[in-house]
């Protein structure tokens, strides 16, 4: 009777150095000892990233990003679009004015890019400000709308961030707008820290006139003096270790999902799928918040996690293809239907609203809920039934 089932797995707490492969697969079946379940083929093994970054000591220093801010973009640097974070962000920001002397960072509002408010919608509508075109310093941002607070963190991130900034001994100044060439009035030198309009944005500020414009990916792409570094995503999925550490998106995810698969073969002869998951992509409704700061929800997955869900929505077929049958007969119908169901559904009636999105982000979005991101001490999480159907 049993459909998905997600369960959450506890673990020793990770240190620099572990053997995260050997860890996952011990806990796995440690957990089906102890609660008398079995590996079947196609199960979900997963692990959060932020343990498989630290047994891989994936660690940089504020000193670090600043070097290599200042190498990369010099003296005076213009902050595109940073989102509101004490863990996410603030560190990064500490590091890049660290290496800079001046920098000018420019707000989106009435949120950032993760739904982070600043100011209320209303107020915004009341004050006649229209955001899409007027720019604020922060005389009169303060004039219109006072110093709000972020709802659930209590936190005015106006002047948190400033005095981060004057803190390294830069001089700060603070902009409100939605459109980044904005910056230029001040510098022609930009750093994008979006996470999932980057592109976008640094292609927005190159056609403006800017003159170099990098984005979070490009800072701490590579090794400084020794340090942790991430290849493809930089500062983007980092999280504040300590006030001067850095822990970053994992470099070696995908080999870490590879081996949990061989080292649970090896030990089972059951062949599951595995991922390393970081943020789920959803987003809560009363916050606004989107929970997506990485860039992406999996950053390594065994390939047989690749695609997207390709389903037939029971419903639709109950209340149109077969709404004259009933009990066994309507159960024995929609199986046959489900069975001889077409590879690829894509804009048929019978499968709409079934939101077909990557597998990765699904499953990973439902290991990250599971886990949760506090102190459950459950960073392994495995999946059970997730491809089984109706018809199974």
């Amino acid at each position: 009777m049993a459909g998905t089932i997600s369960r959450g797995i506890r673990a020793p707490i990770v240190r620099e150095g572990d053997d995260v492969v050997q860890i996952v697969a011990d806990a796995v079946l440690k957990a089906a000892e102890e609660d008398g379940f079995t590996l079947h083929a196609r199960d979900v093994v997963a692990v959060t990233e932020a343990v498989v970054a630290r047994a891989d000591g994936n660690y940089c220093t504020v000193d670090d990003i600043a070097a290599d801010v200042h190498e990369k973009l010099g003296d005076t640097v213009g902050v595109v679009f940073p989102i509101m974070s004490r863990n996410r962000f603030a560190i990064c920001l500490k590091g890049i004015a660290r290496g800079a002397k001046k920098v000018v960072v420019l707000l989106s509002y009435p949120a950032d890019e993760e739904g982070n408010h600043l100011i209320d919608e209303d107020a915004l509508f009341d004050a006649g400000v229209n955001p899409y075109s007027d720019v604020l310093n922060e005389e009169a941002f303060v004039r219109l709308f006072g110093e709000p607070r972020h709802t659930f963190t209590g936190v005015n991130y106006v002047q948190y961030y400033r005095s981060l900034i004057e803190a390294e001994g830069a001089e700060a100044v603070i902009l409100f707008g939605n459109d980044p060439a904005a910056i230029l009035k001040h510098t022609d030198v930009a750093l994008c820290c979006n996470i999932h309009e980057r592109t976008r944005t640094a292609r927005r500020l190159l056609k403006a006139g800017a003159a170099r414009v990098l984005t979070l990916c490009d800072i701490m792409n590579a090794p400084r003096n020794g340090s942790g570094y991430q290849p493809d995503y930089g500062l983007l999925g980092s999280n504040k270790a300590t006030e001067d550490v850095i822990k970053l998106f994992p470099k070696n995810a995908q080999a870490v999902a590879d081996a949990i698969r061989a080292e649970l073969f090896r030990r089972t002869g059951v062949q599951v799928e595995a991922m390393v998951y970081g943020d789920g992509a959803f987003k809560d409704p009363v916050g606004k918040i989107w929970e997506l700061a990485d860039p992406v929800v999996s950053p390594g997955y065994t390939e047989g996690l690749v695609g997207l869900p390709n389903e037939l929505k029971l419903k639709y077929l109950a209340d149109n293809e077969f709404k004259d049958l009933s009990g066994e007969a309507l159960e024995s119908a929609i199986r046959a239907r489900i069975r001889e169901k077409e590879k690829n559904l894509k804009g048929r009636m019978d499968s709409q609203g079934t939101t077909p999105r990557r597998l990765t982000d699904l499953i990973g979005s439902l290991c990250d809920l599971t886990s949760g991101s506090g102190d459950k001490g459950t960073p392994i999480v495995l999946v059970q039934n997730y491809f089984n159907n109706f018809a199974d």
